[in-house]
């Protein structure tokens, strides 16, 4: 039978290393704490993803706030997606009570209230915070076609809608200007594309336009436009030296996880084009929390499942480490669970015989341990306990602990709206995002080769007109002129071009609009 001695050495072997480390907890044993049995995560290995599940009211969103404070004042910057709305208190000092202080004593902490560098976020416009938009262009053509949902005929004609874009330097910034393009193209401009790009089907610019129509019905008119927000600012290092915590609250898209989805996407693919390669660092550039996860995964396409594990295989190498957050870990694809080092369970609930084996599987999914029922332990757990592992700076999972984690020293609570207005105007990056920006695009280029074509119709249509009612000797005469064939032949040459013209084809302009790279 194993003893507290043992159990004692086997987490100091097993959570003791060598490189910077952050304090989560104290580890427990037969449910109670043991004093020396300090609980830490490396920093070197948070890189390689993680998750924090467990029941509501369980205490995960108090871990991933704990977690996201240690890594701050490690000089780690972080991204939280705050879906529940429920983590500005970040920003604003924490209130002791007798509850926290015995938690503290029991760790061995001496606890200090403290406030952390904190930018706010928002994907809307009607909410306060540091606004973040992405252009058509940048998204790419294969990425806005999976989070369309399009078929492989339909997401080609949208990789030739983009190509058609560039070469005739219409820039895609909105979906105003995506939506024009696809009108122009039906109509209009339909036999330009298909003689330099290939047939167009209506049927297939049908649906299109229809999946984007449902995607603004999302609020994706907010998210895609100008100014483009530019990730570097995600990892920004604060004037004390502590990584600045930006929060992103999307309390709205809960009810628009297409929405939700489109905007991961996009910030995954972002930051992977753009960071370097860097391997296992000392601790990583950022690290990134997804409260209730559940959402990027409920609605997904099997493409879109594809593309999110392709970007967590990939992005740890760039030294960004992504954490989900959810009540249950199988909410989350065996496929991206199975790349997160790092687990977090707060207690489950067995209310049904499907809770039941839901507990059995997320069991199963923790290494062996002589210490602890895992099966049984799961449901027991108290508020604020969890069982953890995590991988070592080896890249070995470490023994499975039940830990009393750390109480955050920030507030427990949300910011006043009062808080939240005078945080936002005091930031540089609201001042350098806020700012509304129409600049030429698609649209307008489009419109207003439309208005001069129907403007030289109108006047072809007068002159046409005029000729009409021209002396009858002067017609009979220019109509013996018009029998000559070479006069024949030139005059359908020079209709050719006219009619070309009419379609805004000839000479289309405008700025152009540079655009980044993308995983996809």
């Amino acid at each position: 039978m194993a003893t507290k001695e043992q159990f004692l050495q086997s987490v100091k072997d097993g959570y003791t290393f060598k490189g910077e480390s952050v304090r989560i907890g104290r580890a427990m044993f037969n449910g109670e704490v043991v004093d020396g049995a300090d609980v830490y995560l490396p920093l070197k290995t948070m890189n390689r993803h993680g998750l924090i599940a467990g029941a509501t009211g369980t205490g995960k969103t108090k871990s991933l706030q704990m977690i996201s404070e240690s890594l701050s004042s490690a000089s780690v910057p972080v991204l939280l997606l705050d879906i529940k709305g429920d983590l500005s208190g970040i920003a604003a000092a924490g209130t002791p009570n007798d509850k926290i202080q015995e938690r503290s004593t029991l760790i061995g902490i001496d606890y200090k209230p403290g406030a952390y560098p904190v930018e706010l976020l928002t994907l809307s416009k009607n909410k306060p915070g540091v606004r973040l938009r992405a252009t058509v262009s940048e998204f790419g053509p294969v990425l806005l076609s999976k989070i369309l949902g399009l078929n492989d005929t339909q997401g080609g004609l949208v990789a030739m809608i983009f190509k058609y874009c560039d070469d005739k330097q219409l820039p895609l910034l909105d979906l105003k200007d995506f939506t024009k393009v696809l009108q122009y193209i039906t109509n209009e401009g339909k036999a330009d594309i298909e003689k330099d790009y290939g047939k167009i089907s209506t049927t297939s610019t049908g649906t299109i336009l229809r999946k984007v129509i449902e995607l603004q019905q999302q609020g994706a008119d907010d998210f895609f436009g100008e100014k483009s927000f530019e990730v570097d600012d995600l990892m920004r290092i604060a004037d004390d030296g502590r990584g600045v915590i930006s929060i992103l609250r999307v309390t709205e898209l809960q009810d628009r996880p297409k929405m939700f989805s489109t905007f991961m996407l996009q910030l995954l693919a972002e930051l992977y084009a753009t960071a370097p390669e860097e391997g296992d660092l000392d601790k990583p550039k950022l690290v990134i929390f997804i409260d209730e996860a559940h959402l990027i995964f409920n609605e997904a396409s099997e493409m879109l499942l594809e593309q999110i594990e392709t970007v967590i295989k990939l992005i740890r190498s760039k030294g960004i480490g992504i954490f989900f957050s959810t009540q249950n870990p199988m909410d989350i694809p065996q496929s991206v669970l199975g790349q997160l080092g790092m687990k977090v369970q707060h207690a489950l609930r067995a209310f049904t015989a499907v809770d039941r084996k839901a507990i059995k599987q997320a069991a199963e999914n923790y290494p062996e341990t002589d210490y602890y029922k895992t099966e049984d332990l799961i449901t027991q757990l108290g508020i604020g306990e969890a069982l953890v592992t995590l991988l070592n700076e080896k890249g070995i999972p470490t023994p499975l602990v039940h830990v009393m984690m750390k109480p955050p020293t920030s507030r427990m609570d949300v910011l006043t709206d009062a808080e939240v207005n005078n945080l936002v105007v005091s930031s540089r990056l609201a001042a350098k995002y806020n700012k509304d920006v129409d600049s030429e695009s698609a649209y307008e280029i489009l419109n207003q080769k439309l208005a001069v074509a129907q403007q030289q119709s109108a006047e072809a249509a007068e002159e046409a007109q005029a000729q009409k009612a021209a002396p009858k000797g002067r017609a009979a005469k220019e109509e013996s002129w018009m029998d000559n064939p070479i006069v024949r032949s030139a005059g359908r040459t020079a209709a050719t071009m006219l009619t070309r013209s009419l379609l805004g084809v000839l000479g289309l302009g405008g700025s152009t609009r540079r655009r980044r790279g993308s995983l996809f």
